[in-house]
């Protein structure tokens, strides 16, 4: 898969992960309503993406619970909701898919934190990423 589908489907993993979030909705209700019958998905691009949203959905605990730990200060909940779920889907990458080198699911993430996110949230973001990643490798 190229890295424009795969960035493609990150930025779709992030928003159904916020759809999730926002509505509290279930996995399937998120699926059911994100993917539109008139709205065509390449197949890869879908298929990466549902990759992304089902490892953070189903590890979301575990993912929170790294969050939190790297976090000085800040309280998950209070976090602005687009940091919030575009953390659960790159860390949610990192631990599921092994695949993908952490300095790519960094930058990636970050890629779309300027296009979602505030300005200043970048170096938090980056920072809160490189922690978990430099925590998840073998000691």
């Amino acid at each position: 898969m190229t890295t424009k589908k795969r960035s493609k489907s990150r930025e779709l993993a992030m928003q159904m992960l916020f759809q999730a979030d926002m509505g509290r909705q279930s996995d399937d209700e998120v699926r059911a309503t994100f993917w539109r019958a008139g709205d065509p998905v390449d197949a890869e691009v879908r298929g990466f993406a549902e990759d992304l949203f089902r490892v953070a959905m189903l590890r979301q605990p575990e993912i929170d619970e790294l969050i939190r730990k790297n976090s000085k200060n800040w309280r998950l909940e209070r976090m602005h909701a687009v940091d919030r779920n575009l953390l659960r889907m790159a860390v949610g990458e990192m631990l599921g898919l092994k695949s993908t080198p952490f300095p790519v699911v960094i930058d990636e993430a970050l890629q779309l934190a300027r296009r979602y996110s505030a300005p200043e949230s970048i170096g938090f973001l980056n920072g809160l990423l490189d922690a978990v990643a430099h925590s998840l490798l073998p000691k």
